[in-house]
């Protein structure tokens, strides 16, 4: 079984690479379609995508890609957003015995949302796409961004989904900055965010660690190997190809 998890985060990895979607969108269904509790593969992804989410941050720091005061207002939304939904789940856990179904309904509607979302910036973010002002990106968008941040935060706390896919859409379209900023300060804020969330699921005992070793092991070189072939292989038409296996992985977890 062990290599049959390091195959599966070598192709998640490679597929992450390759078109630049969320490894949770694509993970968080796989471990739940081999078996796994849907409370622990939410928890495990969170806990894998924390790590793998630290490179990616390290790398932009270094190339000054990260907008600080937009992770940070995101931040202070999105991590209480996040513990308000593991708390939530602990607390419905302690009353109620159908836990596991709300968490797998939870993921494939967002699934779903996430798909749709890959098709709209498919297809028409170039309809928005606006000349860049000079003026600061967050003035006056400092309240929305607390917002947006805790609505999402939620979410990812309870789905494990959107740290990458969702909060990079609000990027694009409401801070209206740079592409090689939008990468940056969308994996700097989805690792502080990933991170207090996976350890807060690994308190409570979702998180599986040699799951999440396993699954490392496979996905750092898949990554690699995904990024190098990506400027060789047409993603679009990749990436609408994914959308619509989300959407069906979405539509099967909630019928």
């Amino acid at each position: 079984m062990e290599i049959g998890i390091i195959v599966m985060g070598l192709f998640v990895g490679f597929l992450v690479g390759l078109t630049g979607v969320g490894g949770a969108s694509l993970l968080t269904p796989i471990l739940m379609l081999i078996g796994i509790n849907p409370i622990v593969a939410v928890g495990t992804d969170l806990f894998y995508n924390s790590a793998t989410k630290l490179f990616g941050t390290i790398q932009h720091w270094r190339q000054k890609t990260i907008n600080g005061r937009i992770v940070l207002y995101l931040s202070f939304g999105s991590i209480p957003g996040a513990v308000i939904a593991i708390v939530s789940l602990k607390i419905f856990d302690f009353y109620f015995q159908n836990l596991e179904q709300i968490i797998k309904h939870s993921i494939g509607y967002v699934l779903i949302f996430v798909a749709a979302a890959m098709i709209f910036q498919n297809f028409f973010s170039n309809h928005f796409k606006m000349k860049l002002e000079k003026t600061d990106p967050i003035e006056g968008k400092k309240g929305l961004s607390v917002l947006i941040g805790f609505l999402l935060g939620f979410i990812v706390g309870l789905t494990s989904i959107g740290s990458g896919s969702l909060f990079a859409l609000a990027l694009l379209y409401i801070y209206r900055i740079r592409t090689s900023e939008v990468v940056g300060t969308d994996i700097a804020h989805a690792f502080a965010l990933v991170t207090v969330a996976g350890i807060l699921h690994a308190g409570l005992g979702h998180v599986d660690y040699l799951l999440a070793a396993n699954l490392l092991i496979g996905s750092i070189p898949g990554v690699l190997l995904g990024s190098s072939l990506s400027a060789k292989v047409p993603a679009k038409p990749l990436r609408v190809i994914m959308a619509v296996l989300i959407f069906i992985s979405g539509v099967k977890l909630i019928f």
